[in-house]
């Protein structure tokens, strides 16, 4: 196990490095690469990660705790069952990575790319999704109250059993979403039937 407190690194590559069971605690990365590198278990504890690649990572049951990922690529990343704990992951790529048992805690999620993620029965209040990809997610049965969601894309979303109580929703397309067995509130219910072209009055 390694130790790095307030250490700066700028456009290292790591690729292919064996980084496990590693302690990061405010650490700063710009355009480092780690692509298919080894990082299972490990904790971050408020670091930054800008532009930063970890294409193919593994990066299963890391813990990562008031940390920021802004504008990073995770395509084809293992995260099983890694933990984001009030993180900032603002305009980051998802696209292909597992996240499979991913744990999710409040933080900002904005413009980042979850297109056909798994987000089943997950606990997702509060975190901010503003302008995320979310199209084609599996969100069923997961807890989005008090989430924003505004001008989010679920084209072909599942949200069956999904509770979005609280939630702002403004500038959702409903007409591209099944929402059969949603929870919603009144508020909700008025943008949804709006998307529709319903005049409420």
């Amino acid at each position: 196990m390694y130790q790095y407190i307030d250490q700066n690194y700028e456009n290292v590559d790591f690729t292919h490095k064996d980084l496990r069971f590693g302690e990061l605690t405010r650490c700063t990365f710009h355009r480092c690469r780690f692509n298919g590198a080894s990082l299972e278990e490990i904790t971050t504890t408020a670091c930054r990660f800008v532009e930063c690649d970890f294409r193919g990572a593994q990066l299963n049951a890391s813990i990562h705790t008031e940390s920021a990922f802004m504008n990073c690529t995770f395509h084809e990343a293992n995260l099983f069952v890694s933990k984001f704990n009030e993180c900032k992951m603002t305009g980051s790529d998802f696209s292909k990575a597992q996240l499979d048992g991913a744990t999710l805690h409040q933080g900002d999620w904005s413009y980042t790319n979850l297109r056909q993620t798994q987000l089943s029965k997950q606990n997702l209040r509060g975190i901010r999704f503003l302008e995320a990809d979310l199209s084609g997610s599996n969100l069923e049965k997961a807890d989005l109250r008090n989430a924003d969601l505004t001008r989010a894309q679920l084209s072909k979303a599942k949200l069956q059993g999904a509770d979005l109580r609280g939630a702002v929703v403004d500038g959702i397309d409903f007409r591209s979403i099944e929402v059969k067995g949603v929870r919603m509130d009144a508020v909700q219910a008025i943008v949804f039937l709006r998307s529709f072209g319903a005049k409420i009055d």
